[in-house]
């Protein structure tokens, strides 16, 4: 049975907001579902505006894009898992970024499935289901 609910990794949210293949790609998955992003990706959008200096009409849209998701926010719960993660027992010799770790344990702590265009960047999580359509992750 798949999950009526999914998180959407930043890299999701980029391809939907450009467009274009890859988000043509993923919008199956997308399709029928509860759609949520983490409030770190949130902040890797942001982020992403400062670095690019986007003007005020890319800005509004991030905004207007922003508005279609639930944002999931901190809890304890959350930081539990992302202690877990990121102190790597499951995960022996694989490092995982901050912000990946913190996007993981919203997909953990809600049971919900992640979907990203960068599974390796997720391997070895205990409890996280991730869906990709990147082939090399898939085989």
């Amino acid at each position: 049975m798949t999950s009526p609910k999914i998180i959407i990794d930043t890299n999701i949210v980029s391809y939907t907001m450009r467009g274009g293949p890859l988000a043509e790609m993923y919008s199956q998955h997308l399709q029928g579902k509860l759609v949520s992003i983490s409030f770190i990706t949130v902040g890797e959008l942001y982020f992403g505006v400062e670095k690019a200096r986007w003007g005020e009409k890319k800005r509004k849209q991030l905004e207007t894009t922003l508005r279609n998701f639930v944002v999931i926010p901190y809890d304890h719960d959350i930081a539990r898992c992302y202690g877990r993660i990121v102190a790597g027992r499951e995960r022996k010799g694989h490092p995982i970024s901050c912000a990946d770790a913190w996007i993981a344990a919203c997909a953990v702590r809600h049971g919900v499935p992640l979907l990203t265009h960068n599974a390796k960047d997720f391997d070895v999580i205990a409890d996280l289901h991730v869906i990709t359509e990147q082939e090399e992750a898939k085989s």
